[in-house]
């Protein structure tokens, strides 16, 4: 089947080894899953080369949408302002470190039905450094208890989602605790969700920006905040009023 529309979209921080080769494998891949796409990439201060190869490839690529920022906002500051730049039915976004091949897209798709609202990837296997994959599965499935998710990995940033579903939802995290502030709003709104398994690959340029210990504490002491407003406050299921949505320019 094709999709009637799909906005990919990709994170990128100090990319300038990985973010040539998944816009490039996304352009591959698009044609055979829908007619109509765009590719969007916010650049969040990255201090390496990734400015410039993005807009060098601008010039080839006029699907290819492409913003800046001065100085990094964090992960979930650029995730919001990717799914805000969307204008397709769909959505979908990865990040630019390359772990994860766009080209699988392809296999998200075939999941879709009427009835589906977001197709998520699940890791086959993390290809990691031992230490990240131990605090991995520790903190993965910590924070399916805490917060009830039912999806088997949280964590995985490999996601096919209708955009309609963020008139409904208000995403606010600024930082990684974004992944289950998305899970736990889409979940709890009543939208359905499947999974579908996906190859995670080995990092082969640059650094992680999430483990290390000063990130990982705060993301700890964060995620009790959240888990108080989400499962004992449960802010997101009071009726709110609909906000405009900020664009990027």
């Amino acid at each position: 089947m094709k999709l009637s529309g799909i906005s990919v979209f990709f994170p990128a921080y100090n990319d300038a080894g990985t973010i040539p080769t998944m816009i490039i494998r996304a352009m591959q891949t698009l044609p055979a899953v829908t007619d109509d796409y765009e590719i969007i990439v916010i650049n969040d201060g990255s201090q390496d080369d990734t400015g410039q190869i993005l807009e060098e490839m601008t010039k080839h690529y006029p699907q290819l949408r492409v913003y800046h920022r001065a100085q990094p906002s964090g992960y979930g500051g650029v995730v919001r302002a990717g799914f805000a730049a969307a204008t397709k039915e769909w959505v979908f976004y990865t990040d630019g470190d390359a772990q994860y091949d766009p080209r699988e897209l392809a296999l998200l798709v075939p999941a879709v039905t009427d009835e589906v609202d977001m197709v998520n990837g699940y890791k086959i296997k993390r290809h990691d450094p031992f230490h990240r994959i131990v605090i991995g599965l520790i903190y993965q499935y910590f924070v399916k208890l805490l917060f009830g998710l039912v999806i088997r990995d949280v964590d995985c940033d490999f996601r096919l989602m209708r955009r309609k579903i963020f008139n409904h939802i208000q995403l606010e995290s600024t930082t990684g605790t974004i992944t289950f502030e998305l899970v736990k709003k889409v979940q709890d709104a009543g939208f359905r969700i499947v999974e579908v398994p996906v190859k995670h690959w080995y990092r082969q340029y640059g650094t992680s920006q999430f483990f290390n210990f000063p990130r990982v504490a705060r993301t700890l002491v964060a995620l009790f905040g959240w888990w108080w407003r989400l499962v004992v406050k449960k802010e997101h299921l009071a009726p709110q009023k609909a906000l405009p949505v900020k664009r990027e320019t």
